[in-house]
């Protein structure tokens, strides 16, 4: 018996759903691993995330996303999963294309949570 593990998820911030396109990227972990030499490893904090393809569309909460500084961002995976983002806020360069008004957005906060 097949089990579904990907397909149709919503993104949120602070209440507000969003209407995504492609994926959704959230980490697994809290922390990233490097090898320095066969055996031995450094640990180094990961800082949480989500990255999300949006559509810039009419009710699109651009003025709540660019002044958010201390926003909730939960992503609902197709597979039930939930991941959400605490004290959130933008990094990098938003922007929007006018052929497609995709708006690619990340996030980065104080704490991330599978739930």
């Amino acid at each position: 018996m097949g089990q579904k593990v990907a397909g149709t998820c919503f993104i949120k911030v602070d209440g507000d759903q969003l209407v995504i396109t492609g994926g959704v990227e959230c980490p697994l972990s809290d922390v990233k691993r490097e090898t320095v030499t066969r055996g031995y490893f450094k640990e180094e904090d990961l800082i949480p995330y989500v990255v999300v393809d949006a559509v810039k569309t009419a009710n699109f909460p651009r003025a709540k996303l660019a002044a958010g500084i201390a926003m909730t961002v939960t992503a609902e995976l197709a597979d039930g999963s939930v991941y959400v983002l605490s004290g959130a806020y933008l990094v990098d360069e938003a922007k929007v294309t006018g052929d497609d008004a995709k708006v690619s957005l990340k996030f980065e906060g104080i704490q991330g949570d599978w739930q």
